[in-house]
């Protein structure tokens, strides 16, 4: 059986954390990296007796993985959010794969699905997104990005079956939190790699990513909150332009 240390990054995540630290409460080590929460985030982690903390002042996602990842105690690593969950599924086929023979395998994809106004997504891209978050950090470990950040390893890869249900958002206002800070961070990122943003971006990009998001990869199969979702989708992409405009004329 491979050792497993489950990695989290947090910040005053009081309210889900517990879910997910129930959830993986078997695994050798969890390891939390909390950058300054405010809330009891890190006295429930002294709840769980494998469960350690890091106090480390936010320096963007991929840094602050990175660090987990490098300060965990064993070299098979499970990534996680705070607000994800992973199904019976998916620590099933988790706890199979460390305790049987890897053939080489330096990573896992994990399929994770969104779950937006109260509905689990069986439709459309968020239902079926695939992330790298099982690995040998021997052989890899999250890239440095700001923030989209993803786990890049030298070796073969596998799927595990089950998935993640992911709580990305407590309510819309804390949708809207996040879309300011994820926007942000987005348009810096673009403006780093020398984009620009032009008229038909702005005018075209969100009207292009509704259409794409409702009728393409089929949102509208998840009632309304599919409807709300691509809506905020289509919004996300024009302001992200509008941020990388206003940085480029700085």
């Amino acid at each position: 059986m491979h050792k497993l240390s489950v990695v989290i990054i947090t910040l005053n995540e009081e309210d889900r954390l517990p879910r997910t630290l129930e959830a993986v409460a078997w695994s050798d080590e969890i390891l939390v990296v909390d950058s300054g929460s405010s809330d009891r985030t890190v006295d429930i982690c002294s709840d769980y007796q494998n469960c350690r903390v890091i106090e480390h002042a936010f320096t963007g996602y991929g840094p602050q993985k990175r660090l987990a990842v490098g300060a965990a105690r064993n070299d098979w690593i499970l990534s996680l959010d705070a607000d994800e969950i992973p199904d019976a599924d998916l620590l099933s086929s988790t706890r199979a794969a460390l305790a049987g023979d890897l053939n080489n395998t330096v990573g896992f994809y994990l399929r994770r699905s969104l779950v937006f106004m109260g509905r689990v997504f069986e439709h459309g891209r968020e239902s079926r997104e695939r992330h790298l978050r099982l690995f040998d950090r021997r052989k890899g470990n999250f890239s440095d990005q700001l923030v989209h950040e993803r786990v890049q390893v030298d070796g073969p890869t596998g799927e595990l079956a089950g998935r993640l249900l992911h709580y990305s958002y407590r309510d819309l206002d804390d949708y809207f939190d996040k879309f300011n800070r994820y926007s942000s961070l987005s348009a810096a990122r673009m403006r780093a790699d020398g984009r620009r943003a032009g008229p038909v971006n702005m005018l075209l990009a969100g009207p292009f990513r509704f259409v794409q998001s409702y009728l393409i990869h089929g949102n509208w199969r998840n009632g309304i909150p599919g409807l709300v979702w691509s809506i905020l989708a289509a919004y996300y992409k024009t302001v992200r332009y509008l941020k990388l405009l206003e940085l480029n004329r700085r």
